[in-house]
């Protein structure tokens, strides 16, 4: 059987601990994980100095080469995974076979990681403010004419994946331009993506020295946090909440991102439908920059009925079908219990599921011996209801009215918010609005972004710190 093992600083490790990636409808083993356990992961990272001494020998112009090397070799070479070889092809076979997720959503999630590394210098400039990347190599130097220097907070960054979408791994990638080893926990069914990544630096020229990966237990998760000197989770919200006080653990949980209507536009609002859906169902929903709320000023049932008659339109579809947009979930249960909280969500009166309306069927499915939960877009009366600013794994959006003067006050945190509007005074209260972390202007949907900004968190700032610096000639 196909086995992924540790990594121990680029070495591979079989443990005697081992966990099974099953397919998620056959439930038929595809892998077996080394696991790490906790006292491994302490006793590796008492010295974390080889790696990041290892990244320090090449400059980031260096390290830039070697980002657009791995781009090229993720997407179209055979490379190791374990004793085994793993072509493209087989990756997308594999993480669809673990996750769900389509054929086509996986290809796309692997092009995205593709340009991110290819345009590493881009993203870097995006991160440091157009900073001359040589001031990292040298440690200062001057910039606008001012004497900068910069120090690195941590030896290496140390980060708990997820299992929603391979496309969030582009969010640590650049540490191996800013010379920061990486200490990576896989998601349990997900080892594919960071495993790979992984391989392809090294295959470019990175010292293997830079990369430990661990599958692990939540007590690993925990030990990697807690060794590390600069730290990032993803989870949901209970996941990422015991983390929250700690400024070296970067957070990446929900996003409650959403699309605003502005009352000036709001008799228009069909010319932006494709946006919002696109919004609201690209990747299947699975990506926090999905947007899980829809806030106008008025017509709020005409916009629910217009949006849910285009979701109900997607259907599941084969895991190789090219026009899949819909993932099944790998453990029905979860799709149960997410269904069930939004039936007490509409059972508590105030809310309607307008896509369920329509379809006339329930939106808990079988298909193929998957499970699915078919896109939802609930009408909600109050911004106070609890299914109003909700996220799920799976397209679902709620569509809510307030009145002009209460946007964007009403609409909570939000790490994407896509504003829809030419409104002067609406636009300067997001602007300044500190719960929107992310702006779009315009009918832009909320998953586009661009990686010469920061997507969420700033990875240099949180890498590197800025000291003050004087240099005088020695006489």
């Amino acid at each position: 059987m196909l086995h992924v093992p540790i990594l121990r600083k680029g070495r591979p490790y079989r443990s005697l601990d081992l966990a099974r990636a099953v397919h998620y409808r056959t439930r038929e083993p595809l892998a077996e994980v080394s696991q790490a356990n906790v006292g491994l992961i302490s006793r590796d990272l008492r010295d974390q100095s080889a790696g990041r001494d290892a990244l320090t020998r090449h400059t980031v112009a260096e390290l830039l080469d070697i980002c657009a090397g791995a781009a090229r070799h993720f997407m179209e070479d055979s490379l190791p995974l374990g004793d085994a070889e793993q072509t493209p092809d087989d990756y997308v076979r594999q993480l669809s076979g673990t996750t769900g997720l389509p054929h086509a959503l996986v290809r796309r999630n692997m092009e995205k990681i593709r340009s991110v590394l290819a345009e590493m210098g881009e993203v870097l400039g995006g991160l440091t403010r157009g900073l001359d990347l040589r001031i990292l190599d040298e440690g200062f130097g001057t910039a606008g004419g001012r004497a900068m220097s910069f120090y690195p907070r941590a030896q290496s960054l140390g980060a708990v994946l997820p299992n929603n979408s391979p496309g969030v791994h582009t969010l640590w990638l650049p540490a191996v331009a800013l010379k920061t080893a990486l200490v990576l926990k896989p998601g349990a069914s997900e080892p594919w993506t960071p495993y790979r990544l992984i391989q392809s630096f090294i295959r470019a020229g990175a010292p293997p020295e830079a990369f430990s990966f661990y599958p692990t237990s939540h007590a690993g998760a925990g030990e990697i946090l807690r060794a590390c000197g600069r730290g990032m989770m993803f989870g949901d919200a209970s996941s990422v909440g015991a983390w929250k006080n700690d400024p070296r653990v970067e957070l990446h949980g929900p996003g409650y991102s959403k699309v605003v209507i502005g009352d000036d536009v709001i008799d228009e609002w069909e010319k932006y439908a494709d946006v919002i859906v696109a919004s609201v169902a690209d990747n299947g929903g699975r990506s926090c920059v999905n947007a899980s709320g829809v806030w106008v000023t008025r017509r709020a049932d005409e916009v629910a009925a217009g949006l849910a008659a285009r979701l109900a339109e997607i259907a599941p579809r084969g895991e190789e079908d090219p026009e899949a947009r819909l993932a099944p979930f790998a453990d029905p249960n979860v799709a149960a219990r997410i269904d069930l909280m939004i039936e007490q969500g509409l059972d508590a009166g105030g809310a309607r599921d307008i896509t369920a309306e329509l379809r006339g069927t329930q939106r808990l499915a079988e298909r193929d011996g998957c499970t699915y939960l078919l896109p939802t877009l609930v009408r909600c009366d109050s911004p106070e209801h609890p299914l109003a600013d909700r996220e799920f794994l799976f397209p679902f959006a709620s569509v809510i009215e307030v009145s002009k003067d209460e946007l964007p006050g009403t609409i909570g945190q939000s790490l994407v918010v896509t504003a829809i509007t030419e409104d002067e005074n609406l636009i300067r209260r997001l602007v300044e609005s500190p719960r929107v972390d992310r702006l779009n202007l315009g009918p832009v949907p909320t998953g586009r972004l661009t990686w010469d900004q920061p997507h969420e968190g700033n990875l240099f700032e949180h890498l590197y710190a800025r000291r003050a610096f004087q240099r005088a000639a020695v006489a």
